[in-house]
């Protein structure tokens, strides 16, 4: 018997097919076009029909996937309720406190369970690294439009009292230790000031670290595009490249990083940091100096943890999808869904 894992996103749902013997049939990128802006119903008719196409790519049958792992954007309760403003990706207003794995279940007639997406990524970081073994914690960071995140203790995901645990982005770092954020006020979407998504996104190259070093380079070729979000796009291309303020930007993340893996070096003493999402799907040679600089900004470390990895987030394109299928699974087990369906 099998579970299924569904990773919807903005504009795609991506899936994956999980066994019990803990072997994935879908390997690739299984892709189905998410229409989450018009709305619910949509949308998750949207996710019925991809999962069907996904079965049918993997040889198998719909009647074999017992349970379905779901994941999507925050912010959303631990059992898949969206915010009473919906989710941060849909726009729609039928999204505003939309139960997800209550809805999705009827249409589905299967059980489904739930994890943010940050969570999901995180969950299958931790499984690619340690498997199934209980006894182990990791901190995932996955630096994308926003800045989601993860912590995996003992094998489970710290999900907290209302599901909000692990929204990593939004805890607050002394930002002014960073070089070169002298005079730089970055506020968050969420209202904070100083928290990591606020240093460490596409969104804070956008809205303040492209601003403000373009102050101290006039005349970069950046600093005549009208649109910010174009701008902003090209600063990781460049940073590639060489082009000395665009590398002070993504200094500036690598950085932010650092000081908040210090904190949680420090809170968990975990076997295993990780690092996903665009900054890391670069160069060979701008991922080695990306990591260094992470290296730096968490300082010195205890003789005993500087042994502390920092790995890259593996299959990053199906993260999400893949954790959520690990989720499945143990829910699968622990209910007893898959000698029931035998």
């Amino acid at each position: 018997m099998l579970v299924a894992g569904v990773d919807l996103g903005g504009t795609a749902v991506n899936y994956t097919l999980l066994n019990d013997r803990e072997e994935f049939l879908i390997e690739g990128l299984c892709e189905h076009p998410a229409r989450s802006t018009e709305g619910p119903e949509i949308c998750l008719k949207q996710i019925a029909d991809g999962l069907k196409l996904a079965v049918e790519k993997a040889g198998v049958s719909l009647a074999d996937v017992a349970v379905v792992g779901l994941d999507t954007p925050g912010p959303a309760s631990a059992t898949g309720v969206l915010s009473a403003k919906g989710s941060t990706n849909f726009v729609h207003k039928d999204w505003a406190s939309f139960d997800m794995c209550g809805n999705l279940s009827k249409v589905l007639g299967k059980p489904v369970v739930y994890l943010n997406d940050a969570n999901a990524a995180a969950l299958w970081g931790h499984f690619a690294l340690f498997g199934s073994s209980s006894g182990t914690t990791s901190i995932s960071c996955v630096v994308g439009t926003g800045h989601g995140g993860g912590i995996i203790m003992d094998g489970n995901v710290i999900k907290g009292r209302k599901g909000f645990g692990g929204e990593l982005g939004h805890v607050l770092i002394p930002f002014h230790m960073i070089p070169g954020t002298e005079g730089l006020t970055p506020e968050c979407n969420c209202g904070r000031t100083g928290d990591l998504e606020s240093l460490c996104s596409l969104t804070s190259i956008r809205r303040h670290l492209l601003p403000h070093f373009l102050k101290k380079y006039p005349d970069h070729e950046l600093g005549k595009i009208e649109d910010p979000h174009k701008a902003a796009y090209k600063v990781r291309g460049m940073a590639e490249k060489g082009d000395p303020m665009c590398r002070d930007i993504f200094r500036v993340e690598a950085r932010a990083l650092g000081l908040f893996f210090d904190q949680m070096v420090n809170t968990f003493d975990p076997d295993a940091l990780i690092v996903g999402g665009g900054v890391v799907e670069v160069s060979p040679e701008f991922l080695s100096w990306f990591m260094d600089e992470i290296r730096i900004g968490m300082g010195p470390q205890r003789e005993e943890q500087a042994d502390i990895p920092i790995h890259v987030m593996p299959n990053g394109d199906t993260a999400g999808a893949r954790g959520a299928a690990i989720d499945a699974l143990r829910h699968a087990r622990e209910s007893g869904q898959l000698a029931a369906t035998k």
